[in-house]
């Protein structure tokens, strides 16, 4: 079997592009530069994504895609129209190579979408599940909610078999923005207020648990059609966590216990509510559907994930 990865240089493709190649599939990896593709892979230059790229070169011989490539949820978001700089991409670009695929005669069409389609937040014990109603919050969110509505819609029209993958937060080697901050300040030994954040829950999903499941999404025979929630199958506390890593990283962390509510009020003043929601809030996902429908495991646990991830972190 032969796979299209696109996004194959980022975080997640090049692992997926090395874990694909090493169970014997072979491997057409698509990117924005060519150069930048795995070794082994035969790379396929991309550009930018929208609905004029022509995924032509890249699809012959492929039966199975794996659309990893999107343009990212952004923290300071510039530009002049959010919503249309996501859907230009994530929306559209993801239809259109959807198209196109299923007029190749790709089987199947993995989508590497979000748990923002859900939601920003759950209540403390009431986990998302992948049969919920969506309610995206923000423009990132809505961008994916509309791909994966528009590619049932091509699966139902052309026959196509889609899988729609929604992860929280994926770490591992050569994660960056605020994970890999966190982990640095751990290193450092920088006392942080989060000391008494011990009664919200979040699910994360290491890298290595993601790839696995996208490799047993390009050909499990349930899979097709199917929407999965993953994670590593145990929820944390932000206090939790930070400890975690400060063992991960061999620097125990330094946690001050400043009242949650005091940490709101903060932020606010300062304008990050957002942030205080990811610190202070619950995300949590229920992998249930998961494991059930494939029979899935997350292959590793949460303290090997973090450990993996410090080996990333330059000291």
């Amino acid at each position: 079997m032969t796979v299209l990865i696109t996004g194959a240089s980022g975080f997640v493709g090049r692992t997926l592009c090395h874990q694909a190649m090493r169970r014997g599939l072979g491997v057409h990896a698509a990117g924005r530069h060519a150069a930048q593709a795995p070794e082994g892979t035969r790379a396929f230059s991309t550009g930018s994504i929208d609905a004029e790229t022509s995924w032509a070169p890249a699809l012959v011989g492929a039966q199975t895609v794996v659309h990893l490539a999107a343009r990212v949820h952004i923290m300071d978001d510039r530009s002049a129209d959010p919503l249309a700089a996501f859907r230009q991409t994530n929306t559209a670009g993801t239809l259109h190579l959807a198209r196109q695929a299923a007029a190749a005669g790709v089987r199947r069409f993995v989508f590497v979408s979000s748990v923002k389609v859900n939601g920003e937040g759950t209540a403390a014990g009431h986990p998302f599940t992948a049969a919920d109603a969506p309610a995206p919050q923000d423009a990132y969110g809505i961008s994916k909610m509309e791909a994966e509505q528009g590619l049932r819609r091509i699966a139902a029209d052309t026959g196509m078999e889609v899988v729609i993958v929604r992860p929280p937060l994926v770490y591992g080697p050569g994660v960056k923005a605020n994970f890999a901050a966190l982990m640095r300040w751990l290193q450092r030994g920088i006392p942080l207020p989060l000391g008494a954040v011990n009664d919200n829950r979040r699910s994360l999903v290491a890298l290595d648990n993601l790839v696995d499941l996208l490799i047993t999404c390009i050909d499990h025979p349930a899979a097709a059609n199917q929407t999965f929630l993953v994670s590593d199958g145990e929820d944390l506390s932000t206090t939790g966590l930070l400890r975690r890593m400060g063992r991960a990283m061999g620097s125990p962390a330094r946690l001050i216990p400043v009242p949650p509510a005091l940490l709101r009020l903060g932020a606010a003043a300062l304008g990050k509510g957002d942030v205080a929601q990811r610190l202070l809030g619950s995300l949590q996902v229920d992998i249930t559907h998961t494991r059930q429908t494939l029979g899935w495991t997350p292959p590793i646990g949460v303290d090997e994930g973090l450990r993996r991830a410090a080996a990333g972190i330059a000291r």
